[in-house]
């Protein structure tokens, strides 16, 4: 077995009714806390009183739609301006990675693009973040326990990431009800990119025994549970499993990396105004169809043509299932739960080869368990349109 390492969040905290302790657990990183939050302010009014409540000077930071380097460089600002000693993040994977960003520029010298991934200068960060807490509303992303911090570039047309050890959340509160008042299809983009961030990891060159443990019981909770929370936002229960399974997500690809459905939504999600969980969730079942084929085709002895065939028995529960019954059950449930085509986010054919290009070239690739030629991503978008 190769030598391999997990790192994650110092602290977590998972269960119904746990941000009730948010501003007391805050208080004991400091007395003047920054809050990130989504576009609506009055979603965080609750934590901004009880943080001000127990004597803090609380500074709040809304970020409309996901962040740019722009607006994490001058978060960063904002908070040494106001003397900030922990940012806490709530809010979907947008307020979350703005907060992470902002925590490790505020202590480091100068902006965002001198670290970015890619397109910026890909410099180290050398002092360790403000101490971050992150909240989230949504089950997705499971950013509240990864290393990186995913921003858009705009004048370079694509979004990359901030990435460090020094970037893990101090603590990481996970509450289901939270999630409660998530409409339908955010519910359904974002739990299939959870289902994404569990199948890829499982696959990916990088997995370990114990991103394996995760993603083997998180992947039935998806598929138990995503309907329910679709079709019903209060039911306890699949809330908490998508949660769970969310979180797990989180984990599992900080430790063992993601694969081509990633790969392509980095450059999508840069070039056009797409919301990353409907992206990564109208490509899956055409890149696991595609891996699919291609470790069939050339990979014939390979560890991830097994795990293929594991994932379809964890999808459905049948232990006569394969990869192409995994292919199926995908297919079924974007179909079902109505996950728009990419030609809804204004794509079209023309763009297919420069999407293809920059995916190719995206971190996320290296984890995939198959190397794709060019005609097979190509294939991919297209099937995806």
């Amino acid at each position: 077995m190769p030598a391999w390492e997990f790192a994650t969040a110092t602290r977590i905290i998972f269960g119904t009714g746990a941000a009730r302790d948010a501003a007391r657990l805050a208080r004991e990183f400091g007395r003047t806390p920054l809050v990130i939050a989504g576009s609506e302010p009055s979603r965080v009014e609750w934590l901004v009183e009880a943080l001000q409540a127990l004597g803090t000077t609380c500074t709040l930071l809304c970020v409309s739609g996901e962040p740019d380097a722009a607006f994490a460089t001058g978060g960063a600002d904002l908070a040494r301006r106001h003397g900030t000693d922990v940012v806490i993040a709530t809010g979907g994977g947008s307020a979350i990675d703005a907060g992470k960003a902002i925590a490790a520029l505020a202590t480091n010298p100068g902006d965002a693009l001198d670290y970015l991934e890619v397109v910026g200068r890909g410099k180290p960060l050398q002092q360790a973040s403000l101490p971050f807490i992150a909240m989230p509303t949504t089950a997705g992303t499971g950013s509240e326990v990864t290393r990186n911090a995913v921003l858009a570039v705009p004048a370079q047309r694509v979004k990359v990431s901030l990435r460090s050890p020094l970037m893990l959340p101090r603590l990481a509160i996970v509450d289901p009800r939270l999630t409660y008042d998530v409409p339908a299809p955010v519910t359904a983009a974002t739990g299939l990119d959870a289902l994404t961030q569990l199948i890829e990891p499982f696959l990916s060159v990088r997995a370990t025994p114990m991103t394996d443990a995760l993603c083997r019981d998180g992947i039935p909770r998806v598929a138990r549970s995503l309907r329910r929370a679709v079709v019903d936002g209060q039911d306890e229960a699949a809330r908490e499993d998508m949660a769970l399974a969310s979180l797990l997500g989180g984990l599992a690809l900080a430790n063992a990396g993601l694969g081509a459905v990633h790969g392509f939504a980095a450059p999508i999600g840069g070039m056009f105004k797409a919301p990353h969980g409907a992206v990564c969730a109208a490509l899956l079942p055409h890149v696991m169809a595609a891996n699919v084929r291609a470790l069939r085709a050339r990979a014939t002895t390979a560890p991830a043509l097994d795990r293929a065939e594991e994932v379809g028995r964890l999808l459905t529960g049948r232990s006569d299932a394969d990869a192409d019954a995994a292919v199926e059950w995908l297919d079924g449930i974007v179909a079902a739960l109505a996950i728009p085509r990419l030609s809804a986010c204004g794509i079209t054919p023309a763009d297919v080869p420069a999407i293809v290009d920059q995916a190719g070239r995206a971190s996320s690739m290296k984890g995939n368990p198959v190397v794709l030629t060019a005609e097979e991503l190509t294939a991919i978008v297209a099937a995806a349109l």
